[in-house]
């Protein structure tokens, strides 16, 4: 949805340099239709894709996104090799740091584990004293939630002491199953439904941990991106019906008034970060849509009037 009001813009944009080039709106003026039609035409579908737009931003996507996070944290993980990637340190779970050099299907090279969580404390013979653990093995084979590894090492720190415990192996089995992923279980602010959001301003004696001061300075610019940032939408459609105005003027060619349009959605974009900070700058980003309609819409009409 971020990005919908730019792909709107263009949409428009070029559907009316399109008709133009192809002389398909001269036989609309030659046929009796008049530009207001078209204007309104254009108008009417904006407000049609701001109610969809409004029905997915409200409700839709909240909904699917806390669906989503409770998916996963409700499920455990079923394998660990999926969260393997060649080259690259992985902290998929939490309290293990992991590296492998190769992966070639369940076989896996040059294998690096670091953890921290006393997960794999086990191997050491002072398990009670350890602080963090390391293993490192020349091959390995991954199955499910275990890994076996061969020719390698572990090396087992322990703080109080400053001393590393090292032990040399050449048949390993990890059992993995009380890893514990790093997914994130609290739901974030934009996956909480609006009216959880709206509660926070509505109702004086919420008690809710999400509706303190400084959430509600977070909480302000998502709700403005799900209620008002919609209302732009309209606004993008009349800017580009400027390009129905016959003019060669700079300022109203193809390019100017696509400018414009991209001008625009920058600078709410900005406008939407500070929102929550500073009261002007809230309620600027509200009427600016109703003013912008107010007079634009009667001023291109008296031009295409003309």
């Amino acid at each position: 949805l971020k990005f919908f009001p730019i792909a709107f813009l263009i949409a428009v944009i070029l559907f009316i340099i399109k008709h133009k080039n192809n002389s398909e709106f001269i036989i609309l003026w030659t046929t009796g239709v008049k530009k207001k039609v078209i204007v309104n035409l254009l108008l009417l579908s904006a407000i049609i894709i701001m109610i969809f737009y409004l029905i997915f931003s409200i409700f839709l996507t909240p909904l699917a996104l806390s669906k989503s996070r409770e998916l996963l944290s409700q499920n455990q993980f079923n394998s660990f090799l999926p969260t393997i990637r060649s080259q690259q340190f992985s902290d998929s779970f939490k309290d293990l740091t992991f590296f492998v050099e190769e992966k070639i299907d369940n076989e896996v090279k040059n294998i690096f584990l670091h953890d921290t969580g006393k997960s794999l404390n086990r191997f050491s013979s002072k398990a009670d004293n350890v602080d963090s653990t390391t293993i490192i093995a020349s091959k390995g084979v991954v199955e499910k939630k275990a890994i076996f590894l061969l020719d390698g090492q572990i090396i087992s720190y322990n703080s109080s002491k400053g001393k590393n415990e090292i032990i040399k192996f050449d048949q390993l089995n990890i059992d993995l199953n009380q890893l514990k992923t790093t997914v994130i279980k609290k739901l974030k602010l934009q996956e909480t439904s609006t009216l959880k959001l709206l509660n926070c301003f509505t109702n004086i004696k919420n008690n809710l941990a999400l509706c303190n001061n400084e959430t509600k300075k977070e909480i302000i610019p998502i709700l403005m991106r799900r209620l008002v940032l919609p209302a732009y939408i309209p606004i993008i459609a009349l800017i580009s019906s400027f390009l129905l105005i016959k003019n060669y003027n700079l300022f109203l060619n193809r390019v100017s008034i696509f400018f414009y349009g991209f001008v625009l959605l920058v600078f709410i974009e900005l406008l939407l970060k500070y929102t929550g900070t500073n009261e002007f700058l809230k309620y600027l980003y509200m009427t600016i849509p109703v003013m912008t309609l107010i007079i634009l819409y009667p001023f291109i009409l008296y031009r295409i009037s003309k």
